[in-house]
């Protein structure tokens, strides 16, 4: 009931907080036998991380992994992975101000209604902080899935604020600091420049893709792969909408345009269902676009109120991303992997091995 777990036979729990002496997950269902080290995880866990450039939180943490647990001399052995990493860089006197009252659109008021107690350092268990474990653990579901099925799992900006990002290529995501998918960002860094020197936040839309998807994962009616997908994106901080493949732009297509036409040889005319027919993957690209609300902590004066209920103006110092969505990109990469590699697990308790991507 605790709500901190993701799957079931790929079970990720998450634990920590933002200003805690450390954060982490426990993997419990890897399958035993592959080679991992902490510089299988690292790598992603370097794309997430603060203090990257002057566009988030500047916040200094080297994110560096710890395995504790579940690898005997390299290799998995079938009991549970602990993934550790320890905050260095808590500056926790930034909350001090907002220790007795509410953030808009932040977590804080529905944590102390639900708990009658809170922690307001840097949000807690509510902060984006929580994500490197996801990060971490998805690492280990990505490289599994790589070696057994070769999918592959990429990611990309395609709007920031008002300004939408065109896509000339996904050679151009790994060289900026906004996993845009263009060769000159010039634009966005003006317009995050003039975000920052406003106090102000914005949101953001991200596209996800998994390429090399078996066939047939996926379960009628509510394990459904896309469900889970949904699920899983809407667990992260800020999301406020998902999308699979064309998502709310098929409400203007005709069916007659928006059916994906079988073709010999398993492939298919089009995929504006995003990889998932009835629930189950089809073989083509996962496809999933999600939308991330802007950043609630700002230092924009709003209006709210404090624990004792009376009117207060509130002020957010500290250091905030002005765009939580510029480090989503390997997150959301991260939480496809773990609902995929869930999925082929599933597939072969039930089925046997997943049939291979045509």
């Amino acid at each position: 009931m605790s709500g901190n777990t993701l799957g079931n036979l790929f079970a990720v729990t998450n634990f920590g907080e933002s200003h805690g002496p450390a954060i982490g997950c426990v993997i419990d269902g890897c399958p035993p036998g592959m080679a991992l080290s902490e510089a299988d995880i690292q790598p992603e866990l370097d794309r997430r991380r603060p203090g990257t450039s002057k566009f988030v939180t500047q916040r200094s943490e080297a994110d560096q992994v710890e395995i504790l647990s579940g690898v005997y001399e390299g290799k998995t052995t079938g009991t549970p992975i602990c993934l550790l990493i320890r905050n260095t860089d808590q500056r926790s006197k930034d909350y001090g101000d907002i220790a007795q009252t509410f953030r808009p659109g932040h977590a804080d008021f529905t944590y102390w209604k639900k708990y009658g107690i809170r922690d307001p350092r840097g949000g807690g268990r509510s902060s984006a902080r929580l994500t490197a474990p996801t990060v971490a653990a998805g690492a280990v579901a990505r490289k599994w899935l790589n070696e057994h099925h070769g999918t592959t799992f990429r990611g990309c900006m395609t709007q920031v604020g008002e300004l939408a990002i065109g896509f000339e290529g996904w050679e151009y995501v790994p060289h900026n600091p906004f996993f845009a998918p263009v060769a000159d960002v010039t634009a966005i860094e003006d317009y995050m420049n003039a975000l920052r020197k406003s106090g102000d936040s914005c949101g953001a839309r991200l596209r996800v893709v998994a390429s090399g998807v078996p066939v047939g994962l996926g379960e009628p009616i509510y394990d459904r792969l896309d469900a889970d997908i949904a699920k899983a994106m809407m667990g992260l901080n800020a999301v406020k909408g998902v999308e699979i493949g064309d998502g709310f732009a098929s409400v203007a297509h005709k069916g007659s345009m928006h059916g994906d036409s079988p073709l010999p040889g398993g492939r298919f005319a089009s995929n504006h269902d995003g990889g998932v027919l009835g629930g189950i993957s089809n073989g083509q690209d996962l496809e999933v676009a999600v939308a991330i609300k802007p950043t609630s902590s700002i230092l924009v004066p709003r209006q709210s109120v404090n624990t004792a209920d009376e009117p207060v103006e509130v002020i957010t110092k500290g250091r905030h991303d002005p765009c939580v969505g510029i480090r989503a990109t390997p997150i959301l990469e991260a939480l496809l992997a773990l609902v995929v590699m869930e999925h082929v697990l599933r597939q072969r308790a039930q089925c046997g091995e997943p049939a291979p991507t045509r």
